[in-house]
């Protein structure tokens, strides 16, 4: 039989736990899920516990532990690499157009220094602050990075594929999480097939080392012949009925149990009635997107579910767009789109056909308030399709999720319609639910109508008035 070997990282950025048997991964989890601290990076603890129990193995029975990165090794090649290339380097130029867009830096104190007086002259202003109104300079600064980030990323698999002679390219990395550049890699058709790593970021290190030292270090054979290895990338926990049973009764919450056909069908009508649901279902996703097991839905077809949605769900600004999870046999009905994007790391352009006349020019010529844009149907399905008609879809598989596949196919037999919004289970600034628990606090902090925990049903109507303990605003730092 082969070894478990568990894989770490840590200490870097997004530290995590993975643990796999040969070629098979078990579990995966990011320690923030635990701690609810975004991003954590330190030791994760509790992520190796939940790892050990769910392999059922004790540390001394784990021969290997592999870790991700040499922290030291890391700092010197990122400070070698900036005093290389800075200020040319493509890195150093991202991180001085973040600053100045109001984004966040690892190495804030560095920002006086990258976006000075003479920058903020040649780029019409200083960095915006949070929260404050974005002005069209912004906007074109931001395609113009993304602009430089897709032609590096084209370039680089144009010259890999040149080199290699491969047919297939496997895509990981934080920048591998820029869903439009992914897209145009996709479409520009370099390689026949295009894999993306659903933990692009530091936290699938985690898994890379155990496999690394299960394959190269260890020798183990590798195998293959299922349809996606990563299983979906549904490795975190999941709760019995049991365990949400007495969560349910501690907080003392109204439920009603449901059997899954049942409750299938009445969570799609009240998606079509216009609800917004809560979904906890299953084992917990790896990695930083949302894909079924713990997610917020609701009907793409609605004009003002966007902005209502970031306003009164997700507590963010209005313009930021939603992804559609889409049935896999019907993901050409609504985009110009062909293969698989299981882990909604593409975008693709809606169908001509189902798109409405839009113009952007009234917001950068007249001023007009970015709300009332946003409100203006691009598409037959507009709470999903950003100003430029395009998507960032998932594709369900049945052998993915089950659960969410038929869910998504209940509310297609209603409405005509085979797509939900699909977002992540949480408030701006706070990691992804990992408990039931969790969910519930995040269900009754906002206006999310109705909330399934597994087969459990909470309408928020009938729910005792909620006493938070703390006010998640000063406890969730804002991105």
């Amino acid at each position: 039989m082969n070894p478990h070997v568990l894989g770490l990282s840590a200490f870097y950025h997004d530290s995590a736990a993975a643990i796999v048997r040969g070629s098979e991964i078990i579990a995966a989890a990011q320690e923030e899920r635990f701690t609810r601290k975004r991003h954590d990076a330190s030791f994760p603890r509790n992520a190796i516990n939940y790892c050990l129990a769910e392999a059922f193995v004790d540390p001394p029975d784990i021969p290997v532990v592999a870790f991700y990165d040499n922290t030291a090794l890391t700092i010197d090649r990122t400070v070698r690499n900036f005093i290389t290339v800075a200020p040319a380097g493509e890195g150093a130029f991202v991180k001085a157009m973040s600053e100045l867009l109001g984004g966040k830096l690892a190495l804030r104190p560095y920002a006086n220094v990258m976006t000075n007086e003479r920058f903020h002259d040649l780029f019409g202003g200083p960095p915006r602050q949070p929260e404050t109104r974005i002005e069209i300079r912004h906007m074109d600064l931001a395609a113009s990075i993304q602009a430089v980030t897709e032609n590096v990323m084209l370039r680089l698999a144009r010259h890999a594929r040149k080199i290699t002679g491969e047919k297939n390219l496997t895509m990981a990395g934080g920048v591998a999480l820029n869903c439009v550049a992914n897209g145009k890699v996709h479409r520009e058709k370099i390689f026949e097939g295009i894999w993306i790593q659903p933990a692009a970021g530091d936290a699938g290190g985690s898994l890379g080392a155990a496999l690394y030292a299960t394959h190269v270090g260890l020798g183990v054979e590798r195998t293959s012949g299922v349809r996606d290895s990563q299983k979906g990338s549904n490795l975190g926990p999941r709760y019995s009925s049991d365990e949400i049973l007495s969560t349910l009764d501690r907080m003392k919450a109204v439920y009603e149990r449901v059997d899954t056909p049942a409750q299938t069908e009445r969570v799609a009508r009240a998606i079509a009635d216009g609800m917004v649901v809560g979904l906890l279902k299953g084992r917990m996703e790896f990695g930083p997107r949302a894909l079924g097991a713990r997610s917020i839905v609701a009907d793409p077809r609605r004009p003002d579910m966007q902005a209502t949605m970031n306003l009164k769900i997700k507590y963010r600004e209005s313009f930021r767009p939603f992804a559609p999870a889409v049935l896999h046999e019907r993901v050409a009905e609504l985009f110009d789109f062909e293969g698989d994007s299981p882990y909604m790391l593409m975008t693709a352009p809606v169908r001509k056909e189902l798109r409405r006349d839009f113009s952007w020019d009234s917001f950068r010529t007249q001023g007009a308030d970015m709300l009332e844009v946003i409100n203006k149907p691009r598409s037959t399905i507009p709470a999903v399709t950003h100003v430029d008609h395009s998507a960032r879809s998932q594709t369900v598989h049945p052998d993915d999720n089950g659960d969410f596949h038929r869910l998504l196919t209940a509310f297609h037999r209603l409405t005509g319609c085979p797509a939900v919004i699909n977002t992540s289970f949480n408030v701006r600034g706070e990691p992804i639910v990992n408990t039931p628990e969790e969910a519930y606090r995040c269900f009754m902090r906002t206006e999310i109508d109705l909330l399934v925990l597994e087969d459990f049903l909470l309408w928020k109507k009938d729910q005792p008035k909620f006493e938070d303990s703390d006010d998640w605003r000063n406890k969730f730092e804002l991105d």
